[in-house]
């Protein structure tokens, strides 16, 4: 069998006991948000527009395999600063504060999250292995397609970042009818504004990024 099938057996994943993890309310998140480019978006608001590639779109194409809009969202968000900024800009390893107006914003979560926790057993457990979190995206949207289908008590994934190895969480849009969002976060600033020049100078040191 290959360490990560391109799907998940779903009656493997039915007969399967998820592995949950629960957020509590009042932890402090962090995402880097785009304002900008083909699909931009507020700090709060889920993106239903997919799927796109990112690691776990659970979003379903439209008839000729193409992204759309749709009903199902997500969020994806990190609970350090320094991670939230790799993955926002791991594609070229530039932290670029100017192009799609990125945005950082830190929020306390205003509803607990009950999340499969990727960062245990489980993986292996449903028949794949961590390669989930580092492997081919497409494959790991597969499998989100299916812990979504197979597992509606949950509201999203927990899993190691594939980049720094902390926690990032990618959230569903079935969360949203609990209000997981504070009506403001803790901190909202532009990625060029010169507040931010030195810290996020500082992660890029720390995470071997470029940054312009």
């Amino acid at each position: 069998m290959a360490k990560l099938p391109i799907e998940p057996d779903l009656e493997r994943l039915r007969g399967l006991s998820p592995s949950i993890i629960q957020i509590p309310s009042g932890t402090i998140l962090h995402r880097v948000y785009r304002r900008g480019g083909e699909h931009p978006t507020i700090w709060n608001t889920f993106r239903h527009f997919g799927p796109s590639a990112a690691r776990f779109d659970h979003h379903v194409r439209n008839d000729e395999g193409r992204p759309q809009v749709q009903d199902r969202g997500i969020f994806y968000a990190a609970t350090d600063i320094i991670t939230a900024i790799a993955e926002a800009f791991q594609d070229k390893r530039t932290v670029n504060r100017i192009i799609n107006q990125p945005w950082l914003v830190s929020y306390a979560l205003a509803t607990g999250l009950t999340l499969l926790d990727l960062s245990d057993t489980f993986p292996v457990k449903a028949g794949g292995s961590m390669k989930l979190v580092s492997g081919a995206s497409l494959y790991a949207q597969n499998w989100s397609r299916g812990f979504y289908d197979c597992y509606p008590e949950i509201h999203g994934i927990y899993h190691p970042s594939s980049l720094t190895n902390r926690p990032v969480v990618a959230v569903y849009e079935r969360v949203a009818s609990l209000n997981p969002f504070p009506l403001t976060p803790q901190f909202h600033r532009a990625l060029r504004d010169a507040l931010l020049i030195e810290p996020i100078r500082n992660a890029c040191k720390d995470i071997g990024y470029d940054f312009i």
